[in-house]
């Protein structure tokens, strides 16, 4: 059950990596194709250093993901992991309901299943 909990956080933790590429790299052309829905096409180009801000948030989260997965005290390691994961959780929510509900499905459950991984493993453990 830690190893399923370590991979989750490992999924969620590249997922953000993903975004963090799209928004500061790929914000004109791939972020266009996976964020045309909400945003209208010509407001990409004008957009450009607000997205890169938000891929460094997502790369924070990341960061922090990754990190709990490096501490060796297995307490450390869950206290941090909880707290990346429920900021990924806030953010998700926060996103689903002042943008758009697919943000959840995407960032909010794999974060919630991996929180939910990780108590359950810790629980049994």
């Amino acid at each position: 059950m830690e190893i399923s909990a370590k991979i989750l956080i490992g999924l969620v933790a590249v997922l953000h990596i993903y975004i963090l590429w799209i928004e500061m790299f790929a914000w004109t052309t791939v972020g266009r194709k996976v964020f045309g829905k909400s945003l209208p096409k010509e407001m990409f180009e004008s957009t450009k250093a607000m997205a890169a801000n938000q891929g460094l948030y997502n790369g924070f989260l990341a960061a922090g993901l990754i990190w709990s997965l490096l501490i060796k005290n297995s307490e450390w390691s869950f206290n941090v992991a909880c707290f990346f994961l429920g900021c990924v959780i806030v953010a998700a929510t926060y996103g689903a309901i002042s943008v758009d509900k697919s943000i959840f499905v995407k960032q909010g459950i794999p974060a919630v299943l991996a929180m939910l991984v990780l108590w359950a493993s810790t629980m049994l453990g």
